[in-house]
C-alpha cells in the first residue's frame, strides 16, 4: 500500500492551493502521486439520464465509467471509508497518496495548513507531522512557511515516502491488519519464493495475492 499524508485545516486555509503546488514538485522528483478529497456531501453521478446512474439505481454495488483517458468508479458504501481502504482500492502503483481532510484518521500522518485569517490552529490532531503557516508559531511541532513548497516536499519525502512504505500488506475482509517489519519481510519472502517457482513468471516489481475462504454448507 502506498504511504499516505493528509492535509487538514480550516476552510479557506489554502489546503487545495498548497496541494496543487506540491504535486508538480513531487512529480519533478520522480514520484507518482494520487489524491483523495473528503466530502460530507452525497456523491453520485450528476446526470440522471446516463447509464451509470441507472446502473446504481438498479442496485449495482459499484459502477465503473471507462474511457480511453480516464476511469471513474462509484462504489456504494454504508459509512465513512478510511484512508487505508481507499488507498487499497487505488492499488500499489503510486508512490504517495495525498489526502485533503480526514482529520480524525489516527493511522495517517497529518500536515496542518494554517492561515491566521482562517481561524486558530486545530486541536487534537492525531499524528501531526508539521504545520504550514503564514505566521510564526511556537511549539514542538515542526513549522514551515506557506510558500516553502520545496521544504514541504523534502519533509514528505524523508518522513513519509521513504519511511512508511510497507514491504507487504495484509487485508482481512477489507480491513488492514498491522504487521511488524519482521512479519512484513517474512510474508514478502514467502510469496516471492512461491511466485519464483511458478512457470511463466519473470521479474516483477510487485505481487498481489487474493484469497477467498471457502464457504461451508
Amino acid at each position: 500500500m502506498p504511504p499516505i499524508v493528509a492535509f487538514v485545516g480550516h476552510s479557506q486555509s489554502g489546503k487545495t492551493t498548497l496541494i496543487e503546488k506540491l504535486i508538480p514538485e513531487l512529480i519533478s522528483r520522480g514520484y507518482k502521486v494520487a489524491t483523495v478529497k473528503h466530502t460530507h456531501h452525497h456523491v453520485v453521478p450528476d446526470d440522471t439520464e446516463k447509464d451509470s446512474w441507472r446502473h446504481l439505481q438498479a442496485g449495482g454495488a459499484a459502477v465503473v465509467l471507462s474511457s480511453p483517458r480516464t476511469l471513474v468508479m462509484t462504489k456504494a458504501m454504508t459509512g465513512e471509508t478510511g484512508l487505508d481502504e481507499i488507498s487499497h482500492l487505488l492499488g500499489e502503483e503510486y508512490d504517495l497518496v495525498i489526502a485533503e481532510g480526514f482529520k480524525c484518521d489516527r493511522n495517517v500522518a497529518k500536515i496542518e495548513v494554517h492561515r491566521q485569517a482562517a481561524g486558530p490552529l486545530l486541536t487534537d490532531v492525531p499524528y501531526l507531522l508539521a504545520i504550514v503557516s503564514d505566521e510564526p508559531l511556537d511549539g514542538k511541532v515542526r513549522h514551515l512557511a506557506l510558500d516553502d513548497v520545496a521544504g514541504l516536499a523534502d519533509l514528505i519525502e524523508e518522513s513519509v515516502i521513504k519511511k512508511q512504505r510497507a514491504r507487504s500488506v495484509l487485508y482481512a475482509d477489507g480491513v488492514r491488519v498491522p504487521m511488524i517489519g519482521f512479519i512484513q519481510e517474512l510474508v514478502a519472502n514467502i510469496i516471492e519464493g512461491i511466485a519464483a517457482s511458478l512457470k511463466g513468471i519473470g521479474e516483477v516489481k510487485r505481487l498481489e495475492v487474493f484469497v477467498r475462504k471457502n464457504s461451508k454448507g
